[in-house]
């Protein structure tokens, strides 16, 4: 058994890597989450050993957790993390029974999706200029992609050039769960993604990559570079707090439901698993519309 956690997590974290092919993002969030436990069950109760865990156990893990001032948010992840390793326990044949069957999760304030306003989007793609080199039209184009589409900052480093379909008008996306779904794409965006294309191939190594976007020397992006980009790019047009690739994905999908987009076609095109996890966009739209109703009825 190893220092830091017994071997089954490292069973359970290839499980999720080579199985389920979470992202590098999600295998350390588990992976943290897992180690901090078992610390803590050595420390406490001198054993790390998935059979010996008991709910009183996790009950008093989740209690020093509270005291340390851990928010609730952070704490349901946590539950969350230790759920699913049991779970793969169980469907293993290493414990017949879960410790967290009786846990709940701890009660949250629904937190609402930061998202930029269609019009300061409409003034970054339309009116700002960007630089007419192969840098400045990569810039551009990460931020249309990311906007016009939806895309998580995983799919859109992984997305491949043979996935962009600019004669059919649509980006084969490959998702969390190597699930893949079909995005539509505007005739502008087409336009600008030929324009890439063309200027694409004549970078160093192109032709042995896979990958659609490049750096200038012929190399993927990183998902640093992308948070750098957006993060710039929305500074010239709006003071919002958050400035990530994944504000754009909760702008994609605000500024569909307030257009009226169904529920059902968002969730499909933001590859979500489960309508609730769409849901929350509709309190965005909700929340939008008794503001115009306040500032606009004569009764509001």
């Amino acid at each position: 058994m190893s220092d830091i956690h017994p071997p089954l997590v490292d069973d359970f974290f290839n499980h999720l890597k080579f199985e389920k092919r979470y992202s590098q993002h999600t295998l350390r969030a588990y992976l943290d989450d897992l180690t901090v436990f078992f610390q803590f069950l050595k420390s406490q109760f001198d054993t790390a050993e998935p059979k010996a865990v008991t709910s009183a156990m996790v009950r008093s893990w989740l209690a020093s957790l509270s005291v340390q001032k851990i928010q609730p948010r952070s704490i349901n992840r946590k539950i969350s993390s230790l759920k699913s390793f049991y779970r793969f326990c169980m469907l293993k044949g290493h414990v017949s029974a879960s410790p967290l069957a009786a846990i709940k999760v701890l009660k949250t304030r629904k937190r609402l999706p930061s998202y930029i306003e269609e019009s300061q989007m409409q003034q970054l793609l339309e009116q700002v200029e960007f630089s007419d080199d192969y840098s400045g039209r990569l810039q551009y184009l990460v931020v249309a992609v990311l906007y016009h589409t939806g895309m998580r900052v995983s799919e859109l480093v992984g997305l491949k050039a043979m996935h962009v379909d600019t004669t059919r008008m649509q980006i084969k996306v490959l998702g969390k769960g190597n699930k893949e779904r079909i995005i539509p794409v505007h005739r502008d965006l087409v336009g600008e993604l030929e324009a890439y294309r063309a200027v694409r191939i004549d970078l160093e190594h192109a032709a042995d990559r896979v990958e659609f976007f490049l750096t200038e020397k012929g190399k993927p992006l990183a998902a640093r570079y992308l948070y750098s980009v957006v993060k710039r790019s929305l500074s010239l047009v709006t003071t919002a707090d958050k400035k990530s690739p994944h504000v754009l994905r909760h702008s994609f999908a605000t500024h569909l439901t307030g257009n009226g987009a169904e529920l059902n076609a968002v969730k499909e095109l933001l590859g979500h698993s489960s309508l609730a996890a769409t849901q929350v966009y509709t309190h965005n739209s909700i929340d939008r519309l008794r503001d115009i109703h306040r500032k606009s009825h004569p009764k509001g």
